[in-house]
C-alpha cells in the first residue's frame, strides 16, 4: 500500500495545483470544498498527485492530478449500481457514458471520470451521496 505523507511534508503548493490543473482548479476545489464540509472523512495526499477520502479503511473517491485536468475515481457496489440505476436520467451523458463503459470487478464497477472543468461537478456530488450519505453533522446556529 502506498505510504502517504504527513501534511507538513506535502510537496506541492497551492500555486502549484493551479499551475497544474489550470481551468479544472475550480472544478477540484468545489469537489474537495464539499466533501470537506458534508463528509467526516481521512484525507490521505501523497504529496504530488493523489488525494483520497476514506473512513474506516472505505474510500468514498480518489482524485488524481492531471496536466490540465483531474480524475475521479468512483467505486459502486452491488447497492449503489442498483441505486444509480434508479435515478440514471438525473445524471448527464457525459457520466452515464462512464458508468456504462466502466468495468466491473468483484468489489465492484471503477468509474475514472475525468474532469476538465466545473461542468460535471453536481453528477460527481450525487454520485458521492449514492456512494455514502453525508455523515458531518450541521453545527447549530443560536
Amino acid at each position: 500500500m502506498k505510504k502517504y505523507k504527513e501534511e507538513a511534508d506535502i510537496f506541492i503548493s497551492v500555486k502549484e495545483l493551479k499551475t497544474i490543473l489550470r481551468g479544472s482548479y475550480g472544478a477540484f476545489i468545489r469537489l474537495v470544498e464539499y466533501i470537506r464540509v458534508n463528509y467526516v472523512m481521512d484525507e490521505l495526499w501523497d504529496g504530488k498527485a493523489e488525494l483520497k477520502f476514506r473512513k474506516s479503511g472505505k474510500t468514498l473517491v480518489t482524485i488524481a492530478v492531471k496536466d490540465g485536468a483531474f480524475n475521479v475515481l468512483v467505486i459502486f457496489g452491488k447497492a449503489e449500481r442498483e441505486v444509480f440505476d434508479t435515478v440514471r436520467t438525473q445524471f448527464s451523458d457525459y457520466i452515464c457514458s462512464y458508468y456504462d463503459n466502466s468495468r466491473t470487478y468483484h468489489d465492484g464497477k471503477w468509474m475514472f471520470i475525468d474532469i476538465a472543468d466545473e461542468t460535471y461537478v453536481d453528477d460527481l456530488i450525487r454520485l458521492l451521496a449514492i456512494k455514502k450519505k453525508p455523515n458531518r453533522k450541521k453545527e447549530k446556529t443560536i
